[in-house]
């Protein structure tokens, strides 16, 4: 496999993709945003609150950048980024589980409390969050630079706006079901949000992607004379769990 050492820009990418998998989780677990719009209510449809958790306003950039590696680096560089994602995103909530069950100072105990921690930092303290996270990272982001990087040997790399959006549509789709039936299920969301926050959380996410895709198309050409590459993953063994 190419290390990073050969490439000027891969490991920023990288280090840039974990901090927002690591963040997005924190805020996933730290609130819940409601911008008092409701979706449908007619037709026997019922209405939907447009209620997110905090992670989706940073999530979409974890598949914009994932984007740009297989495109770019290809699929087995993007394996080995979602892999270490993962194992940052473990040691976080390791993390945050030992710090849970530490005994709190007197004083921040009268100020905030464990209470409060249990609140606000819960699920990715207790697992939900990042059982949650790391399922529908795993089906939705795996899924997503397949199908990029299969559309792109197929369509011989010609537009890459149409296969980002279409790759897109289908990631992100699994990414947010799994995230938050896991997430529902563990405890993390009350059942009521479901169908809210999947709808809203989607919605939300391919927006960002679709609106961002003129950029990250001009990224890509740009780091792609600066790498020096183009990968086209014609004899790439698509196992998450190969080498």
């Amino acid at each position: 496999m190419q290390t990073f050492s050969r490439y000027r820009f891969l490991d920023v990418i990288v280090v840039f993709l974990v901090a927002i998998l690591i963040t997005s989780n924190i805020a996933s677990s730290a609130k819940i945003v409601d911008l008092g719009i409701t979706l449908f209510g007619f037709g026997g449809i019922p209405p939907v609150r447009l209620a997110f958790d905090g992670g989706t306003l940073l999530f979409p950039f974890a598949y914009i950048l994932g984007d740009v590696l297989t495109e770019v680096y290809g699929f087995k560089q993007t394996r080995r980024a979602i892999w270490l994602g993962f194992a940052a995103l473990a040691f976080t909530a390791l993390l945050f589980f030992v710090l849970k069950h530490l005994p709190g100072e007197a004083h921040w105990e009268e100020r905030a409390g464990s209470a409060a921690y249990n609140a606000i930092l819960g699920g990715i303290s207790s697992g939900g969050i990042v059982l949650a996270s790391l399922s529908g990272f795993l089906a939705g982001k795996f899924s997503n630079a397949i199908i990029l990087s299969r559309m792109k040997v197929i369509m011989k790399g010609r537009a890459f706006w149409a296969r980002a959006i279409a790759s897109s549509v289908v990631g992100e789709f699994l990414d947010t079901f799994v995230f938050v039936f896991v997430a529902t299920l563990t405890g993390v969301f009350m059942w009521e949000l479901f169908a809210a926050l999947v709808i809203t959380n989607y919605l939300f996410k391919l927006s960002i992607e679709v609106l961002a895709v003129p950029f990250t198309s001009i990224a890509v050409r740009k780091l792609k004379k600066a790498e020096g590459i183009d990968t086209f993953d014609e004899d790439v063994r698509f196992n998450p769990f190969s080498r």
